[in-house]
């Protein structure tokens, strides 16, 4: 893919791009929200800016994109692009938007490395980016096509036909297409955006994983507040979240959300092959999904489940994975809980150990929680053994975990 007169400017300019991609980022996206201040406004996660992560996660993909490249020339890291893909045909992102993010960004890069970006080094790292994003775009617009649907025109209202309070900081909400039409289909595991606009005016977007099996007349998803500073999965440090904040305090049955067709390519696949599940706190949901679908196919699969919580109260859906996996003939449910107590006396006490689980051979595992607990499970699977295309993750944000 790289050219040839491309590859050794790339590899001799990587170290330098490297050490500076932080500050080629944070001035990238300064640039970015003074020229197009709605981008920050209506696309953008304002909590992935302000603690950083969104620079962290475009810095991650840049230089991995870039070290791709140099291993293999001829290759396309797949699975790279497929994530960031998923993610950006759920926001209607337009190939339109590619020459903007372009002009910023070279201009952040010009100006952070100076007489450091001779000709040479500018047109190399100008097919660096049109490679990841001519990539992205071709992928896009399949993604598009297989939705019926335009580029970036991926929205319609939804109804709420139900909520339920899934614990104290969980809510699930049961959607309906508010125009009739019937539901998209979708593959178990995969999310939808969910688009509010908040007191401010500000259009945010957030996804949510679909936490019922695909093939019911209605979809659903299941909401957790981020609150700031708490450790909450998807949290870390940042603050309290705008939009699952809204949606668990005001979204009521009745009222009507703008809601993207469904995306992701962390699916469940088709086949006999045994399986790992493994989720913590409200990574439950992809995992929920595919139980569902399974015990609705009569699935005589092996199925290991591993689910990792707080305390049983936080444990979403709990009463119905546990009811799922009882469904499946072949399926085991290991808990974990930092704070067990008599709701389910059957719980370990403390973060998952594999030690402890029998696992069988060929199995696919899916991972879905916050980073920490999916970089320690998916240690523990390659340590077992466990080949690493035969590990599967979905994150809940930006993708920090690019190339670890």
């Amino acid at each position: 893919m790289l050219s040839e007169q491309s590859t050794p400017v790339i590899r001799a300019s990587l170290p330098a791009v490297g050490a500076a991609i932080g500050d080629i980022t944070e001035l990238f996206y300064r640039k970015l929200f003074d020229a197009h201040p709605e981008l920050l406004r209506d696309l953008f996660n304002r909590g992935n800016q302000a603690n950083g992560e969104q620079q962290r996660a475009l810095a991650g993909s840049i230089a991995a994109f870039a070290g791709m490249l140099l291993e293999g020339p001829d290759a396309r890291p797949d699975t790279l692009l497929a994530r960031i893909a998923h993610k950006h045909a759920s926001l209607g992102i337009t190939s339109d938007q590619y020459k903007i993010v372009h002009r910023h960004l070279f201009a952040a890069i010009t100006e952070v490395l100076g007489d450091a970006v001779t000709p040479e080094v500018a047109a190399a790292w100008d097919e660096v980016y049109w490679l990841m994003a001519n990539a992205l775009i071709a992928v896009e617009a399949r993604l598009y096509q297989e939705a019926g649907a335009a580029e970036g025109e991926v929205w319609h209202r939804m109804e709420i036909v139900e909520r339920r309070q899934e614990t104290p900081d969980a809510v699930s909400f049961v959607l309906r297409r508010s125009d009739g039409s019937p539901t998209a289909p979708f593959r178990p595991g995969q999310y939808v955006s969910v688009q509010v606009q908040l007191p401010d005016g500000a259009r945010q977007i957030r996804q949510y994983s679909l936490s019922a099996a695909p093939g019911r007349a209605d979809w659903r998803i299941t909401v957790k507040r981020v609150r700031a500073g708490n450790g909450n999965d998807a949290a870390g440090g940042q603050p309290d979240g705008e939009v699952s904040n809204w949606l668990c305090a005001q979204a009521r049955t009745g009222d009507e959300l703008t809601v993207s067709v469904p995306f992701g390519d962390l699916v469940l696949p088709e086949g006999d092959t045994p399986l790992l599940l493994a989720s913590a706190g409200i990574g439950v949901t992809p995992m929920v999904s595919m139980l569902d679908h399974l015990a609705a196919g009569g699935s005589a699969r092996p199925v290991t489940v591993l689910h990792a919580d707080r305390t049983p109260a936080d444990h979403a859906h709990r009463g119905e994975q546990r009811r799922l996996v009882g469904a499946l003939p072949d399926a085991r449910l290991h808990l974990w809980y930092e704070q067990p107590d008599d709701q389910a006396p059957e719980a370990s006490t403390g973060r998952v150990a594999l030690d402890t689980v029998d696992l069988p051979p060929g199995l696919t595992a899916y991972l879905c929680g916050p980073l920490p607990f999916m970089r320690a499970v998916r240690g523990d699977l390659l340590r077992r053994g466990v080949p690493a295309e035969a590990i599967h993750y979905e994150v809940f944000g930006p993708d920090l975990w690019l190339g670890q």
